[in-house]
């Protein structure tokens, strides 16, 4: 039992050796690494993908190798060169980056927007990839990749990122595209009912400095076209007037698929009281 105990100390240990040499300024990198990639892909620079993928690279489910994803990228962009219109636009976000000296995971989602083959109306779509590269002769590789299509579920884990991350910069674009035409929320300290438009209003015009907007405890419940999300929201930061605060508020979001889309429909918080908010 000792020896047991012992062993899983050590890789307690290896693990978190491992966790603190992925940096802040490691994950950038590795970031632009990334980037670097989708832009060999998107326009077809084949010397620098064979530079990018590894020997031994295998993408899945498919298991297709290096060649053979390579020649798949360059007929994507032939295609695309000829019909720029109809090209796939991808945008990439919510990294997540985890790194030894030799070895890294690269984790983002991939938002597709694209025109369906029938009327041309405009679809979007989402994936999210995972890629494995290990640092070979002075230089990262990558050695294999996965992707997989995002439910429901996923989609709207994302949604609610999305929408921590507009509240912090500001993002009226986000919440215009977003939020449901008959929008309605209930302001968790004034208990102010608002449509879309005041709600947008209320956000744009708060003066806090935020430092933190996060969610945590998310519980997403779907029945068809309709879904209902708890959690906790937490804002810290400073007021108009340079005072601190941390609040913690319970929540319930309403969306609905309309048009093939997930929308914010309505939107309830509860203040948490600070007893609560400690546990």
């Amino acid at each position: 039992m000792r020896k047991i105990l012992g062993l899983l100390v050590l890789i307690g240990v290896a693990i978190t050796t491992a966790a603190a040499q992925c940096s802040e300024a490691d994950k950038k990198a590795l970031e632009a690494f990334d980037g670097a990639w989708s832009k060999a892909g998107q326009g077809g620079d084949r010397a620098a993908l064979m530079n990018i993928l590894a020997v031994d690279y295998v993408a899945f489910p498919g298991r297709q190798g290096k060649a053979s994803a390579i020649e798949a990228t360059m007929r994507t962009f032939e295609t695309n060169k000829t019909n720029p219109a109809g090209a796939d636009k991808v945008t990439y976000d919510h990294y997540i980056i985890s790194c030894t000296p030799v070895t890294a995971t690269i984790t983002h989602r991939n938002t597709i927007s694209t025109l369906d083959g029938v009327g041309g109306k405009p679809e979007t779509f989402y994936t999210r990839s995972v890629h494995f590269l290990e640092k070979r002769g002075g230089r990262w590789q990558v050695v294999s990749n996965a992707g997989n299509d995002l439910d429901d579920y996923g989609v709207l884990w994302y949604l609610e990122q999305d929408w921590n991350n507009a509240v912090w910069k500001k993002d009226k674009g986000w919440f215009d595209r977003n939020y449901a035409s008959d929008f309605t929320s209930i302001s968790s300290t004034t208990a102010k009912v608002m449509n879309k438009a005041e709600d947008i209003a209320d956000t744009m015009d708060d003066k806090s400095t935020l430092e933190i907007v996060e969610t945590t405890g998310m519980n997403i419940r779907i029945d068809g076209n309709y879904a209902i999300i708890t959690g906790t929201f937490r804002m810290k930061g400073k007021d108009e007037k340079g005072s601190a605060f941390d609040r913690k508020i319970r929540y319930t979001d309403t969306w609905i698929k309309r048009d093939g889309r997930w929308q914010a429909w309505s939107s309830q918080g509860t203040m948490m009281p600070a007893e609560a908010a400690e546990n």
